[in-house]
């Protein structure tokens, strides 16, 4: 049999034909560039900018409505019955309902005084406060501590419990949920619930639940994050530009038009008879706040936002804590929709519009298409039609509008309004691990209830800052720090930059040099705050 060689495959009298492998691969890609790598990456395009119109129109009617409740809306307490809580000489602490505040923890070594003490000050009476702190932790170090801390103000005449349990079953939802079995929860009209980094002012309770005493189709008053951290680090500052975006228009927005937004799982107060008759609290996704919410909403029952009822909190600092609760946050909303989809649809309470606002704005495109466009648009598609010029990419599509959408994302942090571009190369590199997760939540895929509870410093770096850290290997620490991913996409990013450098024409390096850099000190794990030996 005559030998036969791989290049009697190629013909020689093809253009651009050479011997070496360069050159097949070379002429290869010409045969196959035009008729399927050009049209597909053209609809990739037409795909992304349709995205990019969603969630530009979204933004805008968020910026257009937040005008309109800030010029024209009632207050709150204008809105809806109000009437301050007062101390009655005759009836004593009987004016008063009972409240329950659960306070949910997890091996929280460095902040659990924290939720325990502002609780404990709570300006309400004493005998109309059951305080539970639900402790999940694993290190009997930890628990110890915080059973002490608690025998603690129990000593100093607080009704205040210490509850653990056998099992972790269900993370935060079955700690909230098991603590709503007990007894003593029947005498009690209303839970707030603080995360263990949380600490409310004194008049939290006296300012919200008004609201839920004169108004009967409340059912949940949700306060606004305020960050004691968020100046620790460029991180921080990132978060809290998104985050006040979150509060300040969506949340309030949602409130304003529709009494309806998700809940955030702490700093707010529920109608335990709406927990109810929602079903109670469920685990079957990472998101069990914003499970309730929609289950409750479903029901017809009502939520008010009140941004000037503000909680301290603590910001996560270091990028692998925030990684695993972006992933929670993007994940679980993802999934959530998947399982709700048809129950909101088919559900006859409530009104057409307002199932249009939940299935379209609130999940469909605040939850799945931003984080999917950010990162397939700018991070993929983008730069692989700068390696195809004969793809055609708009301007408005690919600068004006996302300046735009920018620009409107601003409004909730204007004194870090100078952070803007950086926040901006920030959220592309986020939107790769959002888009994962929110990916694997529609697919319910093998992390999609992967629960890891975001760490909180408190005073960690001054404690440790003061004693020697310890050793670690260099493979752990490079398994810790490097991420290949980023370092990927910094590679592919930065070959479209040179490309586009040496012969586009739109000066699109600029941006995916500045991108290169972000991913790539992401990459390296050089992003928010480094704990020694941590």
């Amino acid at each position: 049999m005559a030998e036969v060689s791989a290049n009697s495959f190629i013909p020689e009298s093809l253009p651009g034909y050479s011997g070496d492998i360069a050159g097949q691969f070379g002429m290869l890609w010409e045969l196959i560039k035009v008729p399927l790598i050009v049209p597909l990456l053209q609809l990739c395009v037409y795909i992304c900018l349709a995205m990019s119109i969603m969630v530009f129109m979204e933004r805008l009617y968020m910026g257009v409505v937040i005008v309109l409740v800030k010029m024209f809306w009632k207050k709150p307490e204008k809105r809806y019955n109000f009437e301050p809580m007062k101390d009655d000489l005759e009836m004593g602490s009987a004016a008063f309902p009972m409240v329950l505040v659960q306070i949910p923890m997890f091996n929280e070594r460095e902040v659990y005084k924290i939720s325990i003490g502002a609780a404990c000050n709570l300006s309400w009476p004493a005998d109309r406060l059951v305080i539970q702190v639900l402790d999940d932790s694993t290190d009997l170090g930890i628990k110890d501590m915080v059973e002490k801390e608690c025998m603690r103000w129990a000593s100093k005449g607080l009704n205040i419990t210490y509850q653990i349990r056998e099992s972790r079953g269900g993370y935060k939802a079955g700690a909230l949920k098991e603590g709503l079995k007990r007894d003593y929860v029947k005498e009690c009209e209303y839970v707030v619930i603080f995360d263990a980094d949380f600490r409310p002012e004194p008049d939290f309770l006296r300012r919200s639940i008004p609201f839920l005493i004169h108004n009967r189709d409340i059912a949940l008053v949700q306060g606004r994050w305020r960050f004691v951290n968020s100046d620790e680090c460029l991180l921080t500052r990132m978060q809290e530009m998104s985050l006040d975006y979150h509060f300040t228009v969506e949340q309030e927005v949602g409130s304003a038009t529709h009494a309806f937004f998700g809940f955030n799982g702490t700093g707010g107060i529920w109608r335990i008879a709406a927990i109810n008759e929602a079903g109670g609290w469920k685990d079957r996704t990472t998101v069990e706040d914003m499970d309730l919410a929609v289950r409750a909403g479903l029901k017809g029952w009502k939520f008010l936002y009140l941004g000037d009822l503000q909680v301290k909190s603590e910001l996560p600092s270091t990028f692998k804590a925030f990684r695993f609760q972006q992933h929670r946050w993007s994940c679980g909303p993802a999934n959530l929709f998947r399982k709700m989809m048809m129950d909101i649809a088919m559900n006859k309470k409530v009104t057409l519009y307002k199932k249009f606002y939940v299935i379209y704005s609130f999940f469909f495109v605040r939850k799945i298409i931003a984080h999917m466009f950010t990162f397939v648009f700018y991070c993929v598609v983008l730069p692989l039609t700068i390696l195809v010029p004969e793809v055609h990419v708009p301007k408005w599509g690919a600068i004006y509008l996302p300046c735009i959408i920018t620009l409107l994302n601003s409004v909730g942090t204007p004194r870090s309004f100078h952070l803007l571009f950086y926040w901006v190369l920030f959220e592309n590199v986020m939107s790769f691990h959002r888009t994962k997760a929110t990916i694997i939540g529609l697919l319910e895929a093998k992390r999609v209830n992967e629960w890891v509870v975001t760490e909180k410093l408190g005073d960690t770096l001054k404690n440790k800052s003061k004693s020697s850290a310890p050793k670690r290997s260099l493979s752990k620490f490079i398994g810790d720090r490097v991420l290949v991913h980023e370092l990927g996409f910094a590679v592919l990013l930065f070959v479209s930059g040179c490309y586009d450098f040496l012969y586009g024409k739109n000066y699109y390096f600029v941006y995916l040099f500045l991108q290169t850099i972000t991913f790539t000190i992401a990459g390296f794990g050089y992003i928010g705050t480094i704990v020694p030996g941590n």
